[in-house]
């Protein structure tokens, strides 16, 4: 080997540098180890929510040390804050915390380009294009342009009802045509969702996540948002949902409206009919209550008011009233806001007020902390209902104290915002009236102006904030607001104490399969096993420490990329030491046998690699969360594996052997394993043909009528992690649940103490208010199973140690789950197309060609009809999800590697015997190729068993589906591959002759 020097320099610059990366992540646990361990000692479990203190105690160390130097390397100096953003970044199955994906509306948008226009051809576009979207795999806009093509007529997109408006004024004029106009759309939508991404940026900057990953999913308008490590999972969501859309409203007085309230009370009644046989009898009571006045009818209705029958649509839901001169209208239930918000705003009921308050704007107050009652204002509107002064002309904003000591948050206006702000200040001081302060349709406070008129610019938000939520209302205002609502269309939250046992699961599997496979080789290769051992411990060091030097996240399937890895640098070691033997056979002597082992090797391993790179690169494409960081791993271990089995392997044999060191490439037990093989692999390939035919109809049969186990992935849902104190029955467990949601199903997943939930129930509905209905829901009815556990307990993740209650879940809308549905189709057809093309080029002929991809489709049936026969009764998670995309792909991958280390022997022998028939041409190969297929099978195998067996339960049905892919991989290359080639070649010729 030539450059012996230089390869020796890179080893050991490219070692260095590893460690030198890495040693951050240790440094980086080490300093978090210890704050958790301050934390445990300083605040004992005998204290009131101690776990919420201990971890509130932790982040107060690790902030206060931020600055502080804590490593040395050298001269070299390093703060707690360089150390931890050059350490590892962990995925969120091992470090916990929350990933999202944010749907920017666009539908809003283009409403707030048309000026909220009531064009009704505009507006049935725009539903149309909604409907569109449950089905279509184009973004909204492409959606909205096509519905109004269809329905247009002689409108145009230019009228001056439509994008003709002010605000687009020298953009788009009368004389434009739809396609002139649709460009101009385009771009204010891109420059809407650019604006968008870059105001969640700044947020999550402010939130103090340490490496957030925030990405723009191509022109869809979704935005992915990645924070490992955040424990506070509501607060989260609420600041990334938040459109931060900050108005100031003049506010009615709440004594203006309780004649109102009366006369809609009295005219809903005729609107909202009541079942005659549904009503109970009246009391004496509720018949004197229709003719009281309100303050008797307040006085009444204190009933829950699932006690009490809608005859009084308005004042059954009455839980209190304002005081005099105040802006409250009246007190309702938390849950009653929307029906209550639909009642006043119907126009019979709008129609009732006076002249002077037609505009009114109804909206409710920020919930009490510990109070589901939530107080009813009236701003003072206008035609357009547009506030006098928006959160546009806010320049700054910091959370503060007020007078009383509670968080509230202090704002500066620019010069415009500060006039009209004096305007305001000064009208309601003379009016003795109140000024609203709206934050995403929600009144967080309505201050008095006692003092005169306000200059300067200056004023204040208060409204019982913890500090927490000061400190976020004042990021959010100083980031902006959103351009449009943004709702979660799919989220994944893992605990932190999952992710702790996916971690030290994962580490028991990496170790276990690490130690099988370096023993292996050394029982089957002696001393030559120990060198590909210590090349193969390099390869790992140079994963890791690029993975670290990247900042790449490191998840559970990127572990699994690694310990894959693993059997692939197997595979490339036993190709050359095969090579070498077989040389060895042949008389050669020790140095001739190497140099021309590892040249004859060197063909296949690079063909083997790159059709597995190429799967691993379409993965990457296509993938996202999880499986793009098993991409990650396995391209880098691909590179990394190439250069440590061909290099670092060689260079430590060449020095043994140089030394006049012996190598017979085998020991006394392996040493004539599989020699003088002749197997007629070509006269058994009908019976191939009907085994491989029987299991994939069995299979078809199968998927046809038991179907598969579809995630949330592919058809949208909830999915919920839950552990429970004692072992539980999941069919039970499914029956409580359908009575509550309707559609629900248990699975077992891991030990019987542990079930997967998954629910449809309100799958096209986003919000928090949904999420938290459902949370309680589920807790309602898992009560009985879960040791008494509270509520806060059942739903918290900030506990390390956490044993009851949810550990993970996942929510994924229906359109996100069509289009992840429809890139997983792209992604497997994407990776045969690119494989066919790439043996064809390399082998010259399409019989190659179609024998390879002849074998992956044979691989992926089969794969899918095992899932779809087995997901029934197997102990473990089996759902079709992105997860298992990933383990069909690297199926291809491995069965391709397996069939083209055949097509090259195949290719080596028909030039080397031009006067054997081919069909011995393609036995010999086959036999030849015999010891290294089922070595690195049996390696790879080993690799994955341990993993299966020891690894999390998260990926133990990715695991299956690639235990599977192997056995069938490795029996396809020798009796579905070659033959189907041979079969092709074959009859080319008969019809030549």
């Amino acid at each position: 080997m030539q450059n012996k020097g230089l390869v020796k320099l890179f080893a050991v610059l490219f070692g260095l540098v590893s460690i030198y990366q890495l040693s951050f992540t240790f440094k980086a646990s080490q300093i978090e180890r210890n704050a958790e361990e301050m934390a445990i000692n300083k605040i004992s479990e005998d204290e009131e929510n101690y776990r919420a203190k201990r971890s509130a105690e932790e982040i107060e160390y690790l902030e206060s040390i931020a600055n502080d130097t804590v490593f040395n390397i050298g001269i070299a100096k390093f703060t707690y804050n360089d150390v931890k953003a050059k350490a590892m970044n962990l995925g969120l199955d091992l470090k916990g915390g929350i990933n999202v994906i944010l749907q920017v509306s666009v539908k809003d948008i283009l409403k707030g380009l048309a000026n909220h226009s009531k064009n009704p051809v505009f507006n049935k576009a725009l539903d149309d294009a909604s409907a569109l979207q449950r089905e279509s795999q184009n973004t909204y806009l492409q959606d909205f342009f096509i519905a109004f093509d269809k329905i247009k007529g002689d409108t145009k997109l230019a009228s001056p009802d439509i994008f003709y408006t002010k605000a687009l004024d020298g953009e788009i004029d009368g004389t434009m045509t739809d396609d002139q106009v649709k460009k101009v759309i385009e771009t204010k939508i891109d420059e809407s969702i650019v604006s968008a991404f870059e105001v969640l940026r700044k947020r999550i900057d402010e939130f103090g996540v340490t490496s957030p990953n925030i990405q723009r999913l191509g022109d869809s308008g979704r935005i992915l948002v990645e924070l490992p490590g955040v424990k506070d999972v509501e607060r989260a969501t609420a600041l990334l949902q938040s459109t931060a859309q900050l108005e100031f409203w003049d506010a009615y007085k709440g004594e203006q409206f309780f004649n109102f309230l009366i006369q809609a009370n009295e005219t809903l009644k005729d609107i909202v009919k009541v079942d005659a046989d549904e009503e109970a009898p009246k009391s004496a009571d509720e018949e004197s209550a229709d003719d009281s006045t309100i303050d008797d009818l307040l006085g009444d209705a204190t009933t829950d008011s699932t006690e009490v029958k809608t005859v009084n649509p308005i004042f059954d839901l009455l839980r209190g009233q304002g005081y005099q001169g105040g802006p409250i209208v009246a007190r309702f239930a938390a849950e009653d806001k929307a029906t209550v918000l639909e009642y006043l705003n119907m126009p019979q009921v709008k129609s009732l007020l006076p002249a002077e308050l037609r505009y009114v704007k109804f909206a409710f107050g920020k919930p009490e902390k510990d109070s589901e009652l939530v107080d009813l204002y009236a701003l003072v509107g206008n035609r357009d209902n547009t506030p006098e002064l928006s959160g546009a002309v806010v320049t700054d904003a910091r959370n503060a104290f007020g007078p009383t000591g509670k968080p509230t948050v202090s704002m500066q206006m620019n010069a415009k915002g500060a006039k009209i702000w004096e305007e305001m200040t000064g009208r309601a001081y003379s009016q003795g009236s109140q000024i609203a302060i709206v934050l995403d349709n929600v009144v967080y406070s309505a201050p008095g102006v006692t003092s005169g008129p306000i200059s300067g610019g200056n004023s204040e938000i208060s409204g019982n904030f913890t500090l927490n939520e000061a400190v976020d209302l004042a990021n959010v205002l100083r980031a902006g607001k959103l351009p449009a609502s943004a709702d979660i269309i799919a989220s994944e939250v893992v605990g932190p104490s999952l992710g702790q046992e996916a971690i030290d699961s994962g580490t028991m599997s990496f170790m276990i399969a690490l130690v099988l496979v370096l023993l292996w080789m050394v029982f089957y290769y002696g001393k030559v096993g120990a060198f590909a051992d210590i090349a193969m411990l390099l390869n790992i060091l140079l994963i890791f420490g690029i993975l670290s030097g990247l900042g790449a996240v490191l998840t559970l399937p990127g572990i699994a990329g690694i310990v894959l890895t693993i059997g692939m640098s197997v595979d490339a070691n036993v190709l050359i030491f095969e090579r070498i033997r077989e040389e060895i056979t042949k008389g050669k002597g020790q140095k001739e046998a190497i140099q021309d082992g590892f040249n004859n090797a060197l063909s296949s391993i690079l063909d083997a690699n790159i059709t597995t790179g190429l799967t691993a690169l379409i993965l990457f494409v296509f993938g996202t969360g999880p499986i793009k960081g098993f991409a990650t791993t396995l391209l880098i271990g691909i590179g990394t594996s190439l250069f440590t089995a061909i290099f670092i392997t060689r260079l430590l044999i060449d020095w043994y052997a140089n030394r006049g060191g012996n190598l017979d490439f085998s020991t006394a037990l392996t040493k004539n394993l599989f020699r003088n093989i002749h197997i007629e692999f070509l006269i058994k390939r009908k019976v191939a043909y009907i085994v491989s035919g029987t299991i994939i109809v069995l299979g078809l049969g199968s998927l046809f009528t038991n179907g598969l186990d579809q995630g949330v992935d592919f058809v949208g849902g909830r999915t919920y992690q839950v552990r429970f104190a004692e072992d539980v029955s999941a069919s039970e467990i499914t029956a409580k649940l359908v009575d509550v949601f309707g559609s629900a199903n248990a699975k077992t997943v891991g030990s019987a103490n542990q079930l997967k939930i998954v629910t449809k129930y309100k799958v096209n509905e986003t919000g928090t208010e949904v999420d938290e209905e459902i949370r309680s829901g589920l807790y309602n009815a898992l009560q009985p199973y879960l040791d008494g556990i509270t509520y806060e307990e059942f739903i918290d993740n900030t506990n390390q140690n956490k044993q009851v209650g949810i550990m993970e879940s996942f929510k994924v809308s229906p359109t996100i789950a069509d289009d992840i549905k429809q890139a997983s189709f792209w992604a497997i057809l994407g990776s045969l197309i690119v494989v066919f093309l790439y043996i064809l080029f390399r082998f010259k002929k399409w019989q190659y060609s179609l024998g390879a991809v002849a074998a992956v489709f044979h691989d992926v049936l089969i794969v899918l009809g095992v899932f779809s026969i087995t997901y029934k009764f197997m102990p473990f998670s089996m759902e079709i999800d992105q997860a298992f995309i990933a383990a069909i792909l690297t199926v291809i991958g491995y069965s391709l590697n397996d069939t083209v280390v055949v097509f090259d022997r195949i290719r080596e022998y028909f030039n080397e015997h031009t006067s054997w028939e081919f069909k011995r041409v393609v036995n010999e190969s086959l036999s030849s190729t015999l010891s290294r297929t089922l070595n690195t099978s049996l390696t790879t195998l080993v690799v994955l068993l341990a993993i299966f067996i020891f690894g999390g339960d998260s990926i133990r049905g990715f695991m299956f589906a690639l235990i599977v892919g192997v056995i069938v991989g490795t029996y396809s290359s020798l009796f579905i591959a070659t033959p189907v080639m041979f079969d092709a070649v074959k009859k080319l010729n008969k019809k030549k002759n």
